[in-house]
């Protein structure tokens, strides 16, 4: 593997916070820190070792959802299905107004690799077919979990996932670039030409062909996720530029910089309300066995570095890439919140309503398309992680479920991924699989 140093990061600099807080209040933030560290150096030392057990695969097959059954939510929700028969529904945005956009588009592998999913049983586990390539409008004006409209939005992109409308534009993450174009609030379907305002490196590892974004609160930034093109740089790293990256950039496309990096596939991003702190979601890598490495939540320090690929969860050294940086080990900074190893954790959305319990108010929920480098599925659910003063307050813990149909089997319903929180408060779930977007209410 080529040794190649692409990935040139500052130590970040931390400015203490301004401004006079009671000593209670000094205290329980002491104790919140306190108990975030010792949570988190409790995981990072009950890691197993790399190769505990061997590296395998076992890959789902999705069998699609019997009529009138649904996924499973904890007592006092319903779940009902808000939306079906689309095309690999990936993501979803909700506009300013209430609108309901869902990314269509899933994995352009080639015809060997088409084979390849034929003989592995991928094929059975994803949408190998064409992409749609689309996003669809749903309009659900009086929030009766029942849309009133439904029209294809925009069209002819190319792998899209994350939509932005922001300043009187319409922003949408094609796998190989960002592109944004003239939108007036309510309008369903977009009309005007498109400008490619930049250039983002394309496709990826697995399924890392996803780039979301997010704008920050006053709008002056636009903070791009792009996972890596590899599991651990096997390619060269001359390949990762750029990639296993947050990007931040102007609402023009100008003024790129690397915000965090080392993060390997982060996908979900969103504000844990009432701070100005990002969150983000992030699929870790392959081949160390079972338990290894967990995927995780958390907070994206400006000018950090999450240790891809030369190091896990802190500074736990990758021992096939042993030894090549160790500057960037010794820089490398451990995650938040495990979320299970190869859980394929993806969705994230805060829940910043107040329809639903109390416990569930300004927590994350997160979408788990589940695994297939394991030899039992793992994921396959929505788990909940509960915040308190936007931080995180303990272990996740299931939300929805009911994804799988028979363990042994290795068969599931559908896939949960992409998460947001619907205009009538409730929570919208896309089961990319099965072609469904879900919809949770509290009673």
């Amino acid at each position: 593997m080529k040794k190649r140093n692409t990935l040139l990061l500052s130590g970040a600099v931390f400015l203490a916070m301004a401004g006079c807080q009671s000593k209670t209040s000094e205290n329980q933030n002491e104790k919140g820190q306190q108990h975030e560290t010792n949570t988190t150096a409790a995981v990072s030392d009950s890691l197993p070792a790399p190769f505990a057990t061997e590296p395998t695969a076992k890959i789902s097959k999705v069998i699609g959802w019997p009529a009138g059954k649904t996924p499973t939510a904890p007592a006092g929700f319903v779940v009902s299905k808000f939306a079906a028969e689309l095309q690999n529904p990936r993501w979803i945005y909700v506009t300013p107004n209430g609108d309901i956009l869902v990314a269509e588009a899933n994995s352009a592998p080639r015809l060997k690799e088409k084979v390849k999913a034929q003989l592995n049983g991928k094929a059975k586990s994803q949408n190998m077919g064409e992409s749609a390539d689309r996003i669809t409008l749903f309009r659900d004006a009086d929030k009766d979990g029942k849309p009133e409209v439904r029209a294809i939005f925009l069209e002819d992109l190319n792998q899209p996932l994350g939509m932005l409308a922001l300043n009187n534009y319409f922003y949408v993450a094609n796998t190989d670039g960002l592109w944004r174009y003239p939108y007036n609030t309510g309008q369903t379907k977009i009309s005007g030409k498109g400008e490619k305002i930049l250039e983002l490196p394309a496709g990826g590892y697995n399924n890392h062909w996803t780039r979301n974004i997010i704008a920050n609160a006053d709008g002056s930034k636009i903070y791009i996720s792009v996972g890596s093109g590899s599991n651990i740089g096997e390619n060269g790293m001359e390949h990762e530029v750029r990639r296993a990256n947050i990007l931040e950039v102007n609402p023009d496309g100008t003024g790129e910089r690397i915000f965090a990096g080392g993060l390997r596939n982060p996908v979900g991003m969103d504000w844990a309300p009432n701070s100005n702190t990002l969150y983000t979601v992030v699929n870790e890598r392959d081949n160390l066995g079972d338990d290894l490495v967990p995927d995780y939540l958390t907070s994206v320090q400006e000018g950090a570095f999450y240790g891809w690929p030369y190091s896990y969860f802190g500074q736990h050294e990758d021992p096939r890439l042993k030894g090549q940086r160790p500057d960037l080990v010794k820089k490398a900074i451990a995650p938040d919140v495990p979320l299970g190893a190869h859980t394929a954790s993806l969705g994230l959305a805060f829940y910043d309503q107040k329809n639903f319990p109390a416990k569930y108010q300004n927590g994350a929920f997160i979408g788990q398309h589940g695994s297939w480098n394991r030899s039992q599925l793992v994921g396959y659910k929505v788990v909940f992680v509960p915040f308190n003063n936007g931080k995180p307050s303990g272990k996740p813990e299931d939300f929805l479920t009911g994804f799988m149909a028979d363990l042994e089997k290795g068969e599931v319903y559908g896939r949960p991924v992409g998460i947001a929180v619907s205009p009538s408060n409730g929570l919208l779930v896309a089961d990319d699989a099965s072609n469904t977007i879900w919809l949770v209410q509290a009673h």
